[in-house]
């Protein structure tokens, strides 16, 4: 991370974008760029333009609900810890987000001091959860690691079939040949324990979603 660490907030509501940069001006007072994305779409756009320290990522969007943004970000690899940020404190959540690989879990409902203090313990490559529950996740650690192993490629055919998309259509989005996408399907079936696309689905939706 350079001098000036740099923040991509990707949040819908305006006024917790202006408290997440406030938080994050607090944790670095010599100085902080904070970017800012409504929309999953905008927050993938912008990563394919410039790099970044860190990205917020609320959890519940115009274009996404509940954790399909998480992996849809991880899929595409900004290269930065992804932390979540969101309403939802149930500690189900936070062990579900540590287990796709987040970074952290800030609860909106957090001071300003606690969450100047989780930014810069993000920006300094550390991880900040609160507590969570074990028995809240319990039966829900094999879903989640499954999901967990799919690679990039195989989370974005995956989003793509959640999308509802035909195997032409990811391929042309993915910009590589059909016959990549069924070989990504048949792995995917493969780590999921699914025989088909609709198994597949449902296995991912279960683990995605609160």
């Amino acid at each position: 991370m350079g001098l000036v660490p740099t923040v991509l907030i990707v949040d819908d509501h305006p006024l917790f974008r202006d408290a997440l940069e406030a938080a994050l001006g607090t944790a670095f007072p010599d100085g902080a760029a904070a970017h800012h994305a409504s929309s999953l779409a905008e927050a993938l756009s912008r990563i394919k333009e410039q790099s970044f320290d860190l990205i917020l990522l609320d959890l519940t969007l115009g274009d996404t609900q509940e954790f399909d943004g998480l992996t849809r970000m991880m899929a595409a690899g900004p290269g930065c810890p992804i932390v979540v940020v969101s309403a939802t404190d149930a500690p189900q959540a936070f062990g579900t987000a540590r287990a796709l690989g987040a970074a952290g879990y800030l609860p909106k409902s957090m001071s300003m001091e606690d969450l100047s203090a989780a930014l810069a313990t993000a920006l300094d490559g550390g991880q900040w959860f609160p507590p969570d529950d074990p028995a809240a996740n319990a039966g829900r650690e094999e879903l989640l690691a499954r999901v967990a192993d799919l690679t990039p490629a195989q989370r974005k055919v995956l989003s793509g079939l959640n999308d509802g998309l035909l195997n032409k259509q990811i391929a042309y989005e993915m910009d590589i040949s059909v016959a990549t996408v069924k070989a990504h399907m048949t792995a995917i079936f493969r780590k999921l324990g699914a025989n088909n696309r609709t198994q597949a689905l449902l296995i991912f939706k279960e683990a995605t979603s609160l």
